[in-house]
């Protein structure tokens, strides 16, 4: 009798690499959009590649690295900068 390791084959190997690869991108959006990892984690684990695909057209929070930076992070400014801008602006006004 002998035993045999691979029997899940290199199919599964590549499906498993891509359903951890969307937890990923699924948690850097959410994140990144202002809802925290978790949410996109629990997306990306449960619904693989649609919930990447969900991630992508969730709308963004108002004061979100998305909306203040981009969705790659190119802005000029920091978050920080942004919303210490923003709440000078407010002081002012009062």
């Amino acid at each position: 009798m002998t035993l045999v390791f691979a029997v899940i084959g290199a199919k599964a190997l590549y499906l498993t690499f891509a359903w951890l690869g969307s937890a990923i991108v699924a948690s850097w959006l959410s994140d990144r959009k202002g809802y925290g990892e978790r949410p996109g984690l629990a997306a990306g684990l449960l619904l693989s590649v649609v919930g990447v695909v969900i991630w992508l057209v969730w709308p963004a929070r108002a004061q979100s690295r998305w909306k203040i930076q981009g969705p790659l992070g190119r802005g000029k400014k920091t978050v920080a900068e942004v919303r210490a801008e923003h709440h000078t602006g407010d002081a002012e006004s009062s």
